[in-house]
């Protein structure tokens, strides 16, 4: 435990005061649930321990929570898959339950005025986002059991900023799960090049197929897999698209490094990471996490590096598609899904106009992107029609349709999934231009503060994470608009975790006071 706490840089020393305290806490806790073991289900008294420990921990050592809840997130798909029915909600909650638990940890320690509340530049676009959206709930008289898990879908990974910078974790503890993560990339990236090469029997294995239910509830809507087995992988990650724009956040994270990394060692391990996890990352043969990672590297190396190296590669791949395309007699304007695709004809579809008919006419994203503002945003202009009502996952959760029978729309994707895969328009369809305004202004405020900690820090890690943050922001807004991925805890997570910790980092060298 020592060797851990030491690694980490946090104090959990059973020989002090607050260890020892917390060390009581525990054991009476065990005794507690020890009792429960005879008189109930033993796997809830586990569950509730599990609970207890956790709660316990929050509050005598915060970090710790950070790190399990980051480890945790990459496996809990697959996890889940094992978990009875029993205990099922309080597990699929449990990852997200972590979050709330450190932001009561902070609201104790800021009612105690242990320390105060550290300003950032994303307090003013929060607070009017919050204020938008209730008066949203308020205006539209959404059903307030709606109204809040609508809300919590939106702004649940945003609180985790707030909490990180409060916390304000060491450097070595923010470096050291850097390294973790960067290791779980590793993993995740060799087990899709192997499930590539295995195909049907560690999909079936790994694919967490099964749909679960709390009362009317969908806690989690299964993986239907249209695709052949093998030919897009997923790891532990349980959709092919989570994997790839899992593995393309942290990607864009190591080629800012590799920028200002000047230990020989460190730059190779960097590079092995990269080399050895491409491959599963391009089998992903999701086009979101392709075509955000060569938008990252592009304003990374091309824009703000001026690396010439990036530039030339990428003017490269543009002349090789249009020369296969033009060689192959390729006609990509036909082109679409089928369940064999291949990587390169998977490229090209994208571009496809039979895809976008398709899309359209089956009632698919493109249908969404043009029905969004034609309908669901005049029908409410400036505050939308609420949280929860349209096109994200707490509408397809509870299935609620009632702004679809209302404005007379299919409901969400192929008219029953309630979702409409295209998150900046579900957000502008619930909280309307307003809410999507002060969103888009929390997105360009971690961008402006990237950029400067970028340009004003003489920190090689802080350098680095900042120049490699402001490719992923802009990866995961052109992601963004092809999927719900704003509330993909497998990505958007490390999205506000990072943000928190490179102006955590810059308010150490007094970049910002």
């Amino acid at each position: 435990m020592g060797k851990i706490s030491e690694m980490f840089g946090v104090d959990l020393d059973l020989k002090r005061g607050e260890g020892r305290h917390f060390a009581v806490a525990l054991a009476a806790t065990a005794v507690f649930v020890g009792l429960l073991v005879v008189l109930t289900s033993p796997w809830k008294a586990a569950a509730l321990f599990l609970a207890l420990a956790v709660f316990a921990l929050a509050f005598y050592r915060p970090e710790w929570i950070v790190l399990l809840l980051s480890v945790v997130i990459p496996f809990e798909p697959f996890l889940l898959k094992f978990v009875s029915d029993e205990v099922y909600v309080y597990a699929r909650y449990f990852s997200e339950s972590l979050i709330y638990v450190l932001l009561c940890s902070v609201a104790l320690r800021i009612f105690l005025k242990k320390r105060r509340m550290a300003a950032t530049p994303l307090d003013l676009p929060f607070i009017f986002f919050l204020i938008v959206a209730l008066a949203s709930l308020v205006v539209n008289t959404v059903p307030l059991f709606t109204g809040i898990l609508g809300l919590r879908q939106i702004v649940r990974f945003v609180l985790l900023f707030f909490i990180i910078v409060y916390l304000n974790p060491q450097r070595p503890f923010i470096r050291r799960l850097t390294v973790v993560m960067l290791g779980i990339v590793l993993f995740e990236g060799l087990l899709g090049a192997l499930q590539a090469v295995v195909g049907a029997p560690l999909d079936e294995f790994l694919i967490p197929s099964e749909r679960r239910f709390f009362e009317s509830i969908q806690l989690t809507s299964g993986t239907a897999q249209f695709w052949s087995p093998g030919s897009r992988v997923f790891a532990t990650l349980g959709r092919y698209d989570q994997l790839g724009t899992f593995l393309c956040f942290f990607f864009l994270l190591i080629v800012g490094l590799l920028y200002y990394v000047k230990d020989r060692s460190q730059r190779r391990a960097l590079f092995a990471v990269l080399l050895l996890a491409a491959p599963g990352f391009v089998m992903t043969l999701s086009r979101a996490s392709w075509f955000g990672f060569i938008l990252g590297v592009l304003i990374i190396g091309g824009v703000l590096m001026k690396d010439n190296r990036v530039r030339l590669a990428f003017a490269a791949l543009v002349v090789l598609a249009v020369g296969y395309a033009a060689y192959t007699g390729l006609v990509v304007k036909y082109l679409t899904d089928y369940p064999g695709q291949t990587p390169v004809e998977r490229f090209f579809e994208a571009f496809s106009y039979e895809r976008w008919r398709g899309e359209y006419y089956g009632l698919g994203r493109m249908f969404f992107i043009i029905q969004t503002p034609l309908v669901v945003v005049r029908s409410s202009p400036l505050l939308g029609v609420g949280p929860g009502q349209y096109g994200g996952g707490a509408a397809a959760a509870l299935g609620n349709t009632r702004v679809y029978e209302k404005l007379n729309l299919p409901f969400g994707i192929n008219g029953t999934e309630g979702y409409i895969d295209n998150n900046w328009f579900s957000l502008w369809g619930e909280t309307g231009t307003l809410g999507l305004f002060f969103y888009l202004w929390m997105f360009l405020a971690l961008a402006g503060m990237a950029w400067h900690v970028w340009r004003k820090s003489r920190d090689n890690l802080t350098k680095g994470l900042a120049l490699g943050y402001l490719g992923c922001l802009l990866a995961v807004s052109l992601q963004a608009f092809l999927a719900t991925y704003l509330e993909v805890r497998t990505l958007v997570l490390y999205l506000w975790l990072y943000g928190a910790f490179i102006y955590i980092l810059a308010r150490r060298e007094k970049i910002y006071a």
